[in-house]
């Protein structure tokens, strides 16, 4: 017996950009929402001018990283700087759910999209507003990209090694992690339609929502008056030991291993086969450890630096000790939990190549997520306005013409 994916009967407006919005579309779109992402010409978004390109034939259509990143959307092309596409656009609304959006504030009320214009025609439409750092506040208007939220929530100040500068995240993880986030706001105010009648306009604050990172840094300070710094891998409220990554046998191979008890510790020891360090006072309980941490990840380092990750991982498993291998990006393609997961899948683009791009990250017992890649754009421009709003086709094609479909 087949069954209908869970969101299959709504339908969202995608106006997010670069990588926050469109996951917040994504994650919808794999649980079976019609997410179509709104987007033009006339500014080509960020993230469809990234490299690696397929076949290594640049162009809009053919960056990877973007099929991945906007995976579970739709596009339609429309150049919004003309009122008759605003118009379009609002047509669209009308027959939606949810409208996404990720710009600065003030930007969809220019427009003349904001929530007190979409209210009038679709009532109970949800307003999903993800900036930077809300829609009121002193920070309201601050100008960010995913890295520069990670500096602004304190977050970048907790990353580094003891005793040296902040490492900052070497990557924007805000957007994807909001993105996320956004997906269930949207869901938790739809629910709330359901039940009551009503719309509602979300103002998400990202940096707010990235914040929650540094939680245990805030209950430190809060209880303790001190003011966390960089750490490394060591617990960040310094109470367990060992706690941190530790070089194995190979090129660039480590391990992860936490000890929280003094079962644990035990269970470790036996696992190095008794190591005759290991029984000298100043690793036999759990404060002494913590107290000499140095030289007992020093003392571990040198035991596992002549073991394989893997097998080691397994044995310490087998053992009750937490520990996983620091995988890379070709160990997480090739590694079969993954690969049974189908964490990463292969995909057949329309215009002729394959490509691997994330698979469904919820999933759900009675029905299986329909995977695809992120859009070319325009791939749902005949199947909105024709189909969904019963636009002609002499109209639609004067549209295009007129580069107002664009």
């Amino acid at each position: 017996m087949s069954h209908a994916l869970p969101l299959s009967n709504l339908r969202i407006a995608n106006f997010g950009w670069v990588w926050a919005g469109p996951v917040t579309g994504q994650t919808l779109g794999f649980l079976g929402a019609d997410v179509v992402k709104i987007e033009s010409q006339t500014r080509i978004d960020l993230t469809r001018t990234l490299p690696p390109f397929a076949e290594g034939e640049g162009g809009p259509n053919r960056s990877l990283s973007n099929h991945a990143c906007w995976a579970g959307n739709g596009s339609v092309t429309l150049n919004l700087k003309k009122p008759e596409a605003i118009e379009l656009a609002k047509e669209f609304i009308a027959t939606c759910d949810a409208v996404v959006e990720n710009f600065g504030p003030g930007v969809m009320e220019r427009m003349g999209l904001g929530y007190e214009e979409l209210v009038k025609v679709k009532s109970d439409i949800v307003l999903f507003s993800m900036p930077a750092a809300g829609q009121y506040g002193a920070l309201k208007s601050v100008r960010t990209y995913g890295m520069s939220l990670t500096s602004l929530t304190g977050v970048d100040s907790l990353t580094g090694y003891p005793g040296g500068d902040p490492v900052p995240f070497e990557n924007a993880f805000a957007d994807p992690y909001n993105g996320i986030l956004g997906a269930f706001a949207v869901l938790t105010a739809l629910n709330y339609r359901d039940r009551t009648g009503k719309g509602q306009h979300i103002d998400h604050s990202q940096q707010e929502a990235v914040m929650q990172m540094a939680g245990p840094a805030f209950m430190d300070y809060e209880i303790n008056g001190r003011v966390a710094g960089p750490l490394g891998n060591r617990h960040p409220l310094a109470v367990n030991a060992p706690h941190g990554v530790f070089r194995c046998a190979g090129d660039d191979r480590w391990i992860s291993i936490a000890v929280t008890t003094d079962d644990e510790w035990a269970d470790l020891v036996s696992a190095m086969d008794s190591p005759a360090w290991a029984s000298e006072s100043a690793y036999s309980d759990r404060a002494s450890r913590i107290a000499n941490i140095d030289s007992l990840h020093e003392k571990i380092s040198e035991w596992t630096a002549a073991v394989d990750d893997r097998a080691l991982a397994e044995k310490l498993q087998a053992a009750g000790v937490a520990a996983a291998p620091a995988l890379n990006v070709g160990d997480l393609l090739e590694d079969p939990h993954f690969c049974e997961r189908e964490t990463f899948v292969e995909v057949d683009h329309p215009l002729g190549f394959k490509e691997t791009i994330y698979g469904a990250y919820v999933k759900t017992s009675r029905t299986k997520a329909s995977v695809a890649p992120g859009p070319w754009m325009g791939q749902d421009n005949e199947r909105v306005f024709k189909e969904v709003l019963g636009m002609s086709s002499d109209r639609y094609d004067q549209l295009v013409s007129d580069e107002i479909i664009f």
